[in-house]
């Protein structure tokens, strides 16, 4: 079972750069994207073969998800069910009878950490709306989740030290959901693997000097540890500042 999460950027601009051809090309039985940039109606993707499932920010051309499955889900939920944090679009849960799958894009901290404090915030809810879908059925989910857990995920962790994504308190989050039980499937195959990047900053050349960060995740539940077979960035993919990541179940 191949599921993939990638953060477009921009679905339409995405469009545009080749992605129905790895779309096409890759075949996924599920397939997350997040920042899709998008309100109902502004695009008509023929995807044949595949129920799609929205969720749009109330704020026009900002943030976003979206989900294309091959199997029809039980249910599908939009948000958290937490009114603070379910205007922008950043959640979306589908139940399938083996577990839930959540295509998730975290809320950046912004420049001078502006929205930190919210941040935390969305991180311990997020970790407790995990941890209630777990009581039912293990949990997957993946998407942009805005942090570089540790140094070997970032070209350069002592000048990032206390910029957005790269602060103690968001690795600390991190920790947290690792401490929780869940299992970050990238470094549970590849824990010493460097140079694994997700996100390069359009400035400075970045893409072209390999000057990345590790900020897109799949993390599974410890009950699906068994069913884990690989997990994959694909780095070469362009489209996008950041690159698709997957995950294959066996």
């Amino acid at each position: 079972m191949k599921l993939i999460s990638w953060n477009v950027n921009g679905l339409r601009a995405c469009m545009g750069k080749g992605f129905m051809e790895f779309f096409e090309a890759q075949d996924a039985d599920i397939f997350c994207l997040q920042e899709t940039k998008l309100q109902a109606g502004q695009i008509n993707l023929e995807l044949p073969g595949y129920h799609q499932y929205w969720n749009y920010a109330e704020k026009k051309g900002y943030s976003g998800t979206a989900v294309f499955t091959k199997e029809e889900p039980l249910s599908v939920s939009y948000g958290m069910g937490i009114e603070e944090h379910d205007h922008e679009g950043r959640v979306i849960t589908l139940e399938f009878p083996e577990f839930y799958i959540i295509t998730v894009y975290t809320p950046n901290s912004k420049d001078g950490l502006l929205r930190l404090d919210y941040r935390m915030q969305w991180e311990d809810d997020f970790l407790a709306y995990i941890k209630k879908l777990e009581e039912n059925k293990p949990v997957i989910f993946c998407g942009d989740l805005n942090v570089a857990h540790n140094d070997i995920d970032l070209k350069n962790p002592k000048n990032n030290h206390r910029n957005p994504g790269f602060t103690d308190e968001e690795r600390g989050k991190f920790t947290a959901v690792t401490q929780a039980g869940l299992i970050d499937t990238f470094r549970y195959f590849y824990p010493d693997k460097e140079g694994a990047y997700s996100w390069w900053s359009y400035r400075f050349h970045a893409r072209e000097k390999d000057i990345g960060w590790r900020i897109d995740y799949f993390v599974v539940s410890q009950l699906l540890k068994e069913r884990l077979e690989d997990a994959v960035i694909y780095k070469d993919v362009l489209g996008s500042d950041h690159c698709p990541v997957g995950l294959i179940l066996k």
